[in-house]
């Protein structure tokens, strides 16, 4: 009998093939990391730790497929603030290099944040500037230690962040221009694809809860010579890769202005480069071209929606719907904290399924189900481990425990419209991964929770004061960001995914065609 074997009794298991408004009660046996045995009523085995589930939904954990832990502190900073704006307030080009035990107290926070709100998955791309290969090392450890299960990515590009946006070159000062960074600016002293791959892709170090992803940030951040590495190392190691697309308008514009020999279309750039296809995820897809929603659909490339991001950024609604009827793969993530604020899978589900229903006049096919799916097992096709995500024999054991017994719940009308809608993370009660309880009747159980949280408050007051400064020197932007956006904004890109006020002189519409 194996010392980590788990005998989870009589709960109503949300399968593959179960009514999800209405699971049935069944045991699950796990032996070894793995789901052994599901059924009603297993023998019980001795010398096993049992948990009794008769008031629990048992389902599988959620896979959060686009996150930054490096943005952990950054939670309430701010409101509605455009994409271009934020970047400036937000991401590590911005700061003063940190120190490892903020790093390693950052992970470790937005790990358990993770957690507590189901996820037993988190594809991380890392943002470290300048990049300190201890500071890589401070992650890959609190995962490690806290239990979580983590894809690793290293965010890298090639291009400077004020030649990737509209207008910022015209528009700015020349004694602004060293200012305006973006998610991964050129460092001179370190190859990073180099060094993540002789460090980490080369080497087998550490458990099998940690792999790895390639993290280009975004098609027009790197070259074309960057994206050509990027491709023959992922098919090296076969692993997936993480980039950005179409996060905004701006975004759409770029394409638009600096690659008219494909059309506009980074796409259609990706496509001829080799990029697209079942091992590329694309984080955001909020602009896509219905045209490039078909090209993605016939090479296999997948898709991350990131609702909380997308809505606060003023970035607009990804065709949720045109990519589900093309087939395309779709994964939820909760992005980064400064502006999704919280790492809840629960609200990230919910406003999944209202971006859809304001996307369209009329009704389509329900969306509870098709959130549930996109954060399991969409996830886990984005990460390529099919053997997470779901609820069946010889699967991994990452599992997530909800208090039925909670007000949310109470009639049980549908599990998964009342987890989808009305759930915000409070009714997980214990989390599972690899097989092993991380957190059980609502304690961590891989940490000492206390002396984490004061460990984290050390080192606030240090992020608050840069913050405060940083905030200060943007503020100082602010009319020449104000232009640059009112440019942007004024331009035609061939579609529309924000909603257009009377102040723009527009009839209120929002387009996301199917």
């Amino acid at each position: 009998m194996s010392d980590s074997a788990l005998f989870i009794k009589g709960g109503r298991v949300l399968t593959p093939d179960a009514d999800p408004h209405t699971p049935p009660f069944q045991d699950i046996y796990v032996e070894d990391g793995k789901i052994n045995q599901i059924g009603t009523n297993i023998p019980e085995p001795t010398g096993v730790q049992f948990i009794n589930a008769s008031d629990r939904l048992v389902i599988p954990g959620f896979i959060n497929a686009h996150y930054h832990s490096h943005d952990t502190l950054g939670k309430g900073i701010m409101e509605e603030t455009p994409l271009e704006t934020w970047r400036l307030l937000a991401l590590p080009p911005a700061y003063p290099k940190r120190s490892r035990e903020e790093i390693r107290a950052r992970t470790l926070l937005g790990a358990l944040e993770c957690l507590r709100s189901g996820m037993t998955t988190v594809q991380d791309m890392v943002t470290l500037f300048p990049f300190d290969s201890e500071h890589l090392q401070a992650v890959i450890e609190a995962y490690e230690e806290i239990g979580i299960r983590a894809v690793v990515a290293l965010q890298y590009g090639d291009i400077k962040g004020i030649d990737t946006i509209p207008f910022w070159r015209e528009v700015f000062p020349h004694e602004f221009h060293d200012q305006l960074t973006t998610a991964a600016e050129p460092d001179k002293k370190i190859d990073l694809l180099s060094h993540f791959s002789e460090v980490y892709l080369d080497t087998d170090t550490f458990s099998d809860r940690i792999s790895w992803a390639l993290g280009p940030s975004a098609p027009e951040r790197c070259s074309s010579a960057l994206i050509e590495r990027t491709v023959a190392l992922s098919e090296k190691h076969n692993i997936p890769i993480f980039t950005h697309i179409y996060e905004s308008k701006g975004m759409a514009l770029q394409a638009r202005r600096e690659y008219p020999h494909y059309s506009g279309s980074l796409i259609r750039r990706l496509r001829e480069e080799g990029l697209l296809g079942p091992r590329l995820n694309l984080a955001h897809s909020v602009w896509l071209l219905p045209d490039e929603i078909e090209i993605l659909a016939e090479t296999g490339t997948k898709v991350v929606i990131n609702p909380l991001s997308n809505a606060k950024l003023k970035s607009g609604v990804p065709p949720i719907r045109a990519l589900q009827n093309a087939g395309v793969n779709l994964g939820i993530g909760c992005d980064n904290c400064s502006c999704s604020d919280a790492q809840n899978m629960f609200q990230a589900m919910k406003l999944f399924c209202f971006m859809v229903a304001l996307s369209h006049q009329n009704a389509g096919p329900p969306q509870a189900r098709a959130a549930f799916d996109a954060a399991t097992t969409g996830g886990a096709n984005a990460i390529r481990q099919p053997n997470l995500g779901k609820i069946a024999i010889g699967s991994k054991a990452d599992l997530v425990m909800i208090d039925l017994k909670a007000p949310s719940y109470i009639p049980l009308n549908s599990a998964v419209r009342q987890m989808v809608y009305t759930e915000g993370g409070r009714g997980v009660k214990t989390v599972i991964v690899d097989g092993k309880l991380i957190i059980h009747d609502g304690k961590l159980q891989t940490m000492d929770e206390e002396a984490l949280i004061e460990e984290i408050m050390a080192i606030i007051p240090g992020f608050q004061k840069d913050f405060e400064m940083i905030n200060s020197r943007v503020s100082q932007m602010k009319p020449y960001l104000e232009e640059a956006h009112r440019r942007i904004w004024a331009e035609e890109v061939g579609i529309n995914r924000l909603f257009h006020d009377s102040e723009q002189n527009s009839a209120p519409s929002l387009r996301c065609p199917d």
